[in-house]
């Protein structure tokens, strides 16, 4: 079998739209899902045992299903219950956003927790609300130590985006396995998707370490 890789500049234009919405979808995802995942970690976190619970079954209930089975569900099912029709990017945009609530509010969870009780005892002394004390004393601590976890999640999202093809959302897999089957040429189209996965992803991981390395060493100052 001859490789000919040219003949992916025949659709250039279809690539380069497929990735914009790929990163569409992912920077949607990123900014709901992380603000999802602080409301459940402070859930998890709260003296309300029913809030807890229910924070809890949510939380490792997308985490422990699959993410594709999760988009699915929304996708040919939650219209069926609703009455209504949801299209792709919408299903994927929930689905994603669900689930990146679900994996970075055990990052928040785990951030808050670090944060010394002594703090939120001065809080409680000076006599500031709990909405104060959430968004000008816990908030910005917690950003701060889950930062590099968030990162690797946001970079993680990235790459599960790819699932949103299986229900027709015109990504960059979706495009890639159509050029794919038009062109009869599988090994050089996914080979060229994948790498454009490489070339953004792995930069994002070696700035996720830089970061996790330069915060560290602010925490221990």
């Amino acid at each position: 079998m001859t490789l000919d890789f040219s003949i992916l500049f025949r659709f250039e234009h279809a690539l380069l739209l497929g990735l914009w919405m790929t990163v569409k979808l992912t920077v949607i995802c990123i900014v709901l899902g992380c603000s999802l995942g602080f409301l459940v970690g402070l859930a998890r976190t709260s003296r309300n045992v029913a809030l807890r619970a229910v924070s809890s079954i949510y939380v490792e209930f997308f985490r422990g299903t699959p993410v594709l089975i999760q988009l699915f569900w929304i996708f040919f099912c939650l219209p069926l219950l609703l009455g209504v029709e949801l299209s792709n990017l919408a299903s994927g945009v929930i689905a994603l956003t669900l689930y990146m609530g679900a994996i970075t509010s055990e990052t928040f969870r785990a951030s808050l927790k670090s944060i010394g009780p002594e703090q939120l005892d001065a809080c409680v002394a000076l006599g500031l609300p709990r909405n104060i004390q959430v968004v000008n004393v816990v908030l910005p601590q917690a950003v701060l130590r889950a930062i590099p976890t968030l990162l690797s999640n946001c970079v993680s999202l990235f790459k599960e985006s790819a699932l949103v093809s299986a229900v027709g959302m015109a990504d960059l897999m979706f495009v890639g396995q159509n050029i794919s089957n038009n062109t009869a040429r599988p090994v050089e189209v996914l080979t060229v998707v994948a790498l454009i996965y490489f070339v953004i992803a792995f930069p994002l991981t070696r700035a996720v370490s830089l970061i996790e390395a330069r915060i560290l060493k602010k925490l221990a100052i």
